[in-house]
């Protein structure tokens, strides 16, 4: 389980959601073997005086974070932030310096979904990649 959440300014990110949630999702589905039905992505476009962000940055600046189960290997998470890096940037054009990456992990007992707790779910997919 992996769950996405994308920050930009509304005037940037409307025209490249589609696009941004697509590629964020290729780049889920690669990194941490993800089923493609599992999409789960939300946009806070932002009105630009309500999104500040740091000198050297353009309003392109997106902030995106990924909430998951944890189990992923340090490995496969910096492969993950890496693919969405440098796909990003070459799919939607966010270069690298409007683009921050967190990801958030908490143990599968904390989550709950389909009427169930995280832990006694039996998912179709592994978590330890």
């Amino acid at each position: 389980m992996a769950q996405v959440k994308v920050y930009g300014i509304r005037e940037r990110l409307m025209p490249v959601r589609e696009r941004l949630s697509a590629t964020i999702h290729k780049c889920v589905m690669e990194a941490l073997h993800l089923p493609a039905d599992k999409r789960a992505h939300r946009f806070f476009l932002m009105d630009k005086e309500d999104f500040l962000y740091p000198e050297g940055r353009t309003d392109a600046y997106t902030i995106i974070e990924i909430v998951m189960i944890e189990g992923r290997s340090v490995e496969t998470k910096k492969r993950l932030v890496r693919l969405l890096f440098d796909k990003i940037r070459d799919e939607v054009g966010i270069p690298y310096q409007d683009l921050e990456v967190c990801i958030q992990e908490s143990p599968a007992y904390n989550w709950g979904f389909r009427g169930m707790h995280g832990d006694e779910v039996k998912l179709n997919y592994k978590i330890n990649v």
